[in-house]
Formats: C-alpha cells, structure tokens, sequence
C-alpha cells in the first residue's frame, strides 16, 4: 500500500459540502451559457431577457454560498481546511457575479455592435468553468482524482493565457479602428470585464491546487 492509500483513509468522511461545491460548479457553469448566448445575439430584447436569466442564476449562486457558509458554521469537521472552503466558495460567487456584471454592461451600454471577440472569449470563459466543473466534481475523492482535478486545473491556465492574447488584441483592434469615443470607452469596458472573469476563473482553480497539495 502507497503512501497516498494511507493517507486516503484520514481524510474527513463528512461529505455534506460536496454537493454544494458541485451545485455551484453547475450553476456557474449555467452562467457561462448564458453568457455565451448573450455574446451571439445582436437583439437587444434578447439581452434583456438573457441578462434577466443571469440575475436568476446569480440569485441562486449567492443562496448556494449563503448555505455552504452555514454549513462551515456548524460543522465540526470538514473535508478541507475551513479558510479553503470560504476562498473556493467566495472564489466561485465572484465568477458569477461578474458574469452578471458584464450582462447588465452590455444592457446598459448597449453598444452599436458586439465586438466578435466578445464570442471567443466568452467561449473562453465557458471552457474554463466547464474544467472548474471536472475539477469539483473529482474533488470527493483527491487522492484518486489528483491528476484529473491537476489537468483541469493546468487546462484553465492555458485558457487564461488564450484569454490575455484575445483582450489584448481586442484593445488594439479598438484603438486604431473605433472613432467613437462613446463607443471606444463601452466597448473598452466590456473587455476589461470579459478578461478579469478569466483571471477570476483562474483563481478559483488556484484555490483547487491548495486543496490537492493539502489533501492529496
């Protein structure tokens, strides 16, 4: 027997925040969809609808971490250190809330046209919360999951740089080819938030790389 099967068997056997991580994965994951949709629609009725859709799924993010947060309050053990479980839980609500902050932008804004880089990285941001999603849900079992949850993990790093490259070149595209100051600055704006929601994602998976090196 290895030393990572011995070790398994003094990991916490309270599973009663697992779920919870695994309903704020998909609920992330059900705002990059959104988010995806709304970057692929030039109909400002449907903004509004989509946008009204994510506030839904942002109001069931902040319900999901109000419950982990009690959880953690009541619990004895848990399977993780407790500052983990506060930063992985912040670290997802964050995501979503800026999710929700790039819809109400694009609402408010309303910007003549999309940028088409608007799409690409809001695929970006989709691939990313689709690893976080693997990740978590390996996350009951690290020992076993390790190099599942560390190949997620590395893969939203690689998506992070993506991401860089595609803001960087927007911001330049925008720069030498938008005259409209209006349009410069809402549009600069939306890229800005677009880029930091990748960065946010990214953390969330610096926290999941604290826990493997502490668990597993």
């Amino acid at each position: 027997m290895n030393i990572d099967s011995v070790l398994k068997f003094f990991v916490p056997k309270d599973h009663s925040f697992f779920p919870l991580f695994e309903s704020d994965a998909k609920n992330l994951l059900k705002a990059t969809e959104l988010l995806k949709e709304l970057m692929s629609s030039t109909d400002f009725i449907e903004h509004e609808r989509i946008n009204n859709e994510i506030r839904d799924v942002e109001h069931i993010g902040d319900e999901i971490t109000i419950k982990t947060y009690e959880q953690l309050n009541k619990s004895f053990i848990t399977p993780f250190d407790r500052e983990d479980i506060h930063e992985l839980t912040a670290q997802i609500d964050d995501v979503v809330d800026s999710i929700n902050g790039i819809s109400r932008r694009v609402c408010l804004y309303k910007p003549k046209k999309l940028m088409p880089i608007y799409k690409e990285l809001a695929n970006l941001i989709y691939e990313a919360a689709n690893e976080i999603n693997k990740a978590i849900d390996c996350l009951n079992d690290p020992v076993t999951n390790k190099e599942k949850i560390t190949a997620a993990c590395n893969k939203v790093k690689e998506i992070e740089r993506q991401a860089d490259e595609l803001y960087f070149a927007g911001v330049s595209e925008l720069f030498e080819k938008e005259e409209d100051p209006k349009e410069l600055l809402k549009n600069n704006k939306i890229l800005e938030y677009l880029e930091r929601c990748v960065d946010e994602e990214e953390d969330v998976t610096d926290t999941l790389k604290t826990i493997l090196i502490k668990m597993a």
